[in-house]
């Protein structure tokens, strides 16, 4: 009898002690030191990532590199083929991002190849081809207002400143005192022969002394090329036949010198003192006039 007694005690001691392992706090016990592997899909994330920081960075060879090794890893997802056909843009491969960008047209980055067809439209002076793929990136993302800047500045380069003005406008509006969207309207204002209205904007967001000179260089650089396409057109277009006929002005004088006419305040062709008075002066541009 002592003996089954004692069986049983040491029985009920063993159910104790497994009772109290059981029941112990995670905090008391040891951490593990094995780090936690990523999920698969987060990984992939990260790595997008990485590759667009690259670009952003101005690494377009090295994020080409990543871009391989991604693939090998991960497969060929159409933001991957977006990010490549940025960097062939920007290492002047143009056919070959062309290619990308057209492939991309229906899927969710349409509105990203459509702003890279656009841009490498405008690089080769095509003002035709620019203003239609830009026009549609700005139709499928209206609140971009990277595009919306790029489709007005385009306007501007093919001298069409009316029209360039409500792409300019709205993406003032939608980004209050952003450097880059004030500078554009700016230099909008100066093509226009609206000092006043420039200087107003470059007051409102404080702009400095290098943009204000880059905003004048680039419209002497526009105006020159609206000059320049203007003579080159006079040299290929058949001589006129003698008329008498009152002089006119040629597109590249209208394209210098300022409109003389008096306006009202109704005139679209200036800004609205309300709209000015919404801009914030909190952005200080450090570089130049896309």
């Amino acid at each position: 009898m002592p003996a089954l007694r004692t069986a049983c005690l040491l029985l009920a001691l063993a159910a104790v002690a497994s009772g109290c392992a059981s029941s112990t706090p995670k905090y008391l016990r040891a951490p593990s030191l094995a780090a936690p592997e990523p999920a698969p899909q987060d990984s992939r994330n990260a790595y997008l990532e990485l590759i667009a920081r690259m670009q952003l960075q101005g690494a377009w060879y090295a994020s080409l590199a990543h871009v391989d090794a991604f693939r090998q890893r991960y497969g060929d997802p159409p933001a991957l083929r977006l990010l490549q056909a940025d960097a062939l843009r920007e290492t002047g491969q143009a056919d070959a991002a062309i290619a990308l960008y057209r492939d991309l047209s229906s899927g969710p980055q349409a509105a990203a190849a459509a702003h890279g067809l656009g841009l490498i439209a405008a690089r080769r002076d095509d003002d035709a081809g620019s203003e239609q793929a830009l026009a549609r990136a700005t139709q499928l993302q209206p609140l971009n207002t990277d595009y919306l800047g790029d489709l007005g500045y385009a306007r501007l380069r093919a001298g069409r400143f009316d029209q360039a003005r409500e792409p300019l406008a709205k993406a003032l509006e939608l980004s209050p005192g952003n450097a880059k969207a004030t500078a554009n309207l700016a230099l909008w204002a100066v093509l226009r022969g609206d000092t006043v209205t420039a200087e107003r904007l470059a007051q409102q967001a404080s702009l400095n002394e290098d943009t204000l000179r880059s905003i004048q260089q680039q419209a002497t650089q526009i105006r020159t090329r609206l000059q320049q396409r203007q003579a080159a057109a006079a040299v290929v277009a058949p001589a006129p036949a003698r008329t008498v006929a009152a002089p006119t002005v040629s597109a590249a004088r209208l394209a210098v010198e300022p409109r003389r006419e008096t306006r009202d305040e109704r005139d679209p062709q200036r800004l609205p003192p309300s709209m000015l008075e919404r801009f914030s002066a909190s952005d200080h541009p450090n570089g130049n006039t896309p």
